[in-house]
């Protein structure tokens, strides 16, 4: 059975608490009159004066803020907006080819085709025709250099979208763009080899790896392929822009990123940046799909805009969505490691080549991820790591759950199988013999790991409460009885690194609202992808204002109200934004607090150093000295005080650093831990498999939100499943993407479920560094968790050689990769006496 968290069903009514009843006569003519005022209100017939304790703080297990909205078609998509009766509609042209140069592009005869109102291209951009968001190589439209199958050359604004597509149709039929083809250069190891990179190649070493290879009583070698991943977030690349009054827009979007997407609008446009507004409520997923690669419909319906002086709207079609936007980063991946005959790692060289398509994009810090977690949760000893950066004629890749984290991890992992079978122990006992300690809890890049004594007991918890020693007896029991179905067992674990690895996108802002019926409005920087950040930050607000949750009220995030934001992405939504939420509510407090010491005199002050807010109430002092005034009164006389009631907070994370040129620092605040146990069944016949069962226990800190973080964990672990498995992507010689939609591409559905899935949340185990509340990031350390199906699947294949060897796995992992892998295997135990 599937672990499920019960959420509260009690009704919000039940909630309420009555306000003890003070007369007005006790009180000065201020506060008299709001009482009078919010006479209903205060006895607990709004929503202000509720009882708190449990009913939706930060900590508590609640509902999405959006549930209700997502489950009965409430919540409003970039689709779902209503359009001004002018609006354009928008259609790209795309390039057929993946590399060559563009001879001819004739707007004027796309201009003039019937239906169409403009058409735009490289030429008609008044600003900045370079987007990189990072370094430069991502031009909004082809000028010369065609770059992969798929580059937009022009679009087209018609009255509606159907007729921009056909317009884009007959003008490419017309002929109006002839272009020369070039071979293109689709093997990013040969990329390598040539050294054609998008960026220089990074290093990270710790000790005299090579010493440690020489010395080593063993050296077992290895590579690997990893494949790429396509976001498939269910609501595709969407965009609507309004012009405003002056020489500005107003850009809706489903974006991670809206402050970058500002800066790019107005770079595009020649504007400042105070004349964009970007506005994102909610997106249908994202994934890193929308973090960079959301910005150029945006700039591209921004142009159109402020051409035609109309609205303009840009979908992309799930085709043509695949088609032109970036994937994971496909890695290929080398080890050579010295391990002594325990199976200990003493240290060597690991390599890895990311496949960043044409452009930069955000390449250089992905690499760099996997670099830093090419080691998961293993020491390395005297190691080197290595990180290129292949140019390839690709859509440009870009970020994805997990920011190369989980390619880094999947080299590490294949070498725990891979040494296990040399020195014929489990793969788990060598797992454990490799966790960071005492005296091995430094990185190859410098870092030193804390919380060790946490991994190592969520380790062992999992594989006491999973069975998997009993399991393991059993399951070769069973692989020496049967020729040709085999099952297969693996424990993997997860560290992964908290923060951006670029130090300044470290930062948050938040801006808090308080209005005189006593309700609350929240806005911060992050974005709400279904992820539920949204709710977090509102359980933060509720439980430092002590109100019930129904008292806060979120708004979309929006690029006027919070500026100059980091994306939401590398799991730190909740850590930074939460942060400067609870900044604005406790400068907000201090105020309040002041406020009451000084004006609630009744005889003698209130005791100011004990004020708190809990149960919709200012509470003053203990026992029978305590006074408590209703949270609506407070807010009511502080007004009539003028006293401010809105506040902005801000959080940056402290101690990060990294010194790249050294290759050496402290990249992350703190390590979020997990492990997984998964069961899978192999027909070696066909190569075709099953997910049995899987155990997971993962380590959230203190909690947020259960129920969320449980949802997480279920669903990276499906995503990340889908990754290694059966999310294939396929290119033709030409460079064209063959997997372009559901049909051809196979994400996991609910039938690929495992019948057995438990997941449990670690307790009694708070963050060690002063997080939110002590919490742990979320959104990505979960994804990895999957790599223990993959590990499973070489597992069960392992048995046809009984264990005396680990097979080369690529991934995805499809049934025709296992049965090769099966095939092979079978091949050299024939010829082995």
């Amino acid at each position: 059975m599937r672990t499920l968290t019960r959420l509260s069903t009690q009704a919000p009514e039940a909630a309420r608490a009555k306000a003890p009843d003070t007369r007005p006569g006790d009180l000065d003519s201020d506060a008299a009159a709001a009482r009078r005022d919010l006479e209903e209100r205060i006895q607990g017939s709004g929503p202000v004066a509720r009882e708190t304790l449990g009913q939706g703080g930060a900590g508590s297990a609640r509902a999405h803020e959006s549930a209700i909205k997502h489950v009965t078609g409430r919540a409003a998509y970039i689709d779902d907006l209503k359009v001004p009766a002018d609006c354009l509609h928008l259609a790209l042209a795309l390039s057929p080819v993946a590399h060559g140069r563009l001879t001819r592009l004739d707007l004027d005869r796309v201009r003039a085709l019937p239906g169409v109102v403009d058409a735009v291209g490289f030429p008609d951009v008044p600003g900045h025709t370079d987007i990189g968001p990072v370094f430069p190589g991502d031009p909004l439209f082809v000028e010369e250099e065609i770059s992969y199958a798929g580059q937009v050359l022009f679009a087209v604004a018609a009255e509606s979208h159907r007729a921009a597509r056909e317009a884009v149709k007959a003008a490419l039929d017309a002929g109006v763009v002839e272009v020369d083809e070039h071979p293109a250069s689709l093997d990013p190891v040969a990329a390598t080899e040539r050294g054609e990179f998008v960026r220089p190649t990074h290093v990270q070493e710790r000790g005299d790896w090579a010493a440690s290879l020489e010395d080593a009583a063993l050296t077992v070698t290895g590579e690997q392929f990893v494949g790429g991943q396509e976001h498939f977030y269910l609501e595709g690349q969407a965009c609507l822009v309004t012009p405003t009054e002056d020489e500005g827009v107003v850009v809706h979007t489903s974006n991670q990123h809206p402050s970058e997407t500002q800066k790019l609008v107005a770079e595009v446009l020649g504007v400042p940046l105070h004349a964009v507004t970007v506005d994102v409520r909610r997106m249908g997923g994202g994934f890193g799909g929308k973090e960079t690669q959301a910005s150029p419909w945006a700039c591209i319906a921004a142009l159109i805009s402020r051409r035609t002086g109309r609205a303009a709207k840009l979908r992309l079609p799930r085709g043509e969505d695949m088609r032109v936007t970036g994937k994971r980063h496909p890695f290929h991946n080398r080890y050579r490691l010295g391990v002594d005959a325990q199976g200990v790692i003493q240290g060597g060289e690991i390599t890895v080549i990311g496949d960043c398509g044409y452009s930069p994009d955000l390449s250089d810090a992905i690499v760099d991820r996997a670099m830093f977690h090419a080691d998961n949760a293993y020491s390395l000893g005297q190691a080197r790591v290595t990180g290129h950066r292949a140019r390839t004629h690709f859509a440009s890749n870009t970020a994805f759950r997990g920011f190369g984290g989980p390619q880094g991890m999947m080299v590490i992992e294949a070498a725990m199988d891979d040494i296990a079978r040399r020195v014929g122990e489990d793969p788990l006992t060598i797992r454990k013999r490799n966790l960071y300690r005492q005296g091995r809890d430094v990185t190859h890049y410098g870092q030193s790991v804390e919380q060790l004594g946490l991994l190592h007991e969520l380790v062992a918890r999992l594989e006491a409460s999973s069975d998997y020693w009993t399991r393991r007896r059993e399951i070769a029991a069973f692989n020496a009885q049967s020729p040709v179905v085999k099952r297969g067992l693996a424990l993997t674990p997860v560290k992964f690194g908290i923060s951006f690895t670029a130090q300044h996108l470290n930062q948050a802002g938040a801006l808090l609202h308080v209005y005189t019926d006593g309700s609350v409005q929240i806005n911060h920087g992050g974005t709400e992808m279904g992820q539920g950040l949204h709710t977090k930050i509102c359980q933060v607000v509720a439980r430092e204002l002590g109100l019930d949750l129904d008292a806060v009220r979120i708004t979309a995030t929006r690029t006027d109200k919070v500026p100059n934001t980091s994306p939401t992405a590398a799991s730190s939504g909740a850590d930074l934004n939460g942060m400067a939420a609870r900044d604005a509510c406790l400068r907000l407090k201090e105020r309040l607090f002041d406020f009451a010491a000084e004006h609630f005199y009744q005889g003698h002050a209130l005791d100011r150093e004990g004020m708190r807010l809990e149960d919709g109430h200012l509470v003053a002092g203990w026992g029978e000295s305590e006074r408590r005034i209703p949270w609506g009164e407070l807010v009511q006389t502080a007004y009539f005080g003028r006293v401010s009631l809105s506040e902005k907070g801000f959080y940056a994370t402290p101690l990060i650093h990294y010194d790249r040129q050294a290759g050496q620092g402290r990249p992350f605040y703190y390590y979020a831990f997990g492990a997984a146990v998964a069961e899978v069944r192999v027909d070696t016949l066909s190569g075709e498999y099953r997910v049995e069962g899987v155990d997971i226990l993962h380590d959230v800190g203190d909690s947020l939100n259960p129920a969320i973080d449980v949802g997480q964990v279920e669903g990276g672990f499906i995503q990340g499943m889908g990754w290694l498995t059966s999310e294939e992507l396929r290119w033709n010689e030409g460079g064209h993407l063959l997997s372009d939609g559901p049909a051809t591409y196979k994400i996991p559905t609910f039938g690929d479920l495992p019948p057995r899935f438990n997941v449990d949340l670690m307790e009694g185990h708070p963050n060690s560094m002063a997080s939110l509340y002590r919490s742990k990031a979320v959104g990505e350390p979960p994804f990895m968790l999957a790599i223990s199906v993959w590990s499973a699947l070489r597992d069960a294949l392992a048995s046809l050689t009984d264990y005396r060897e680990s097979p080369r796995l690529d991934t995805p992992a499809t049934p025709e990769r296992v049965l090769m892998a099966a095939e092979a295997l079978r091949r050299r135990g024939e010829s082995t006496p």
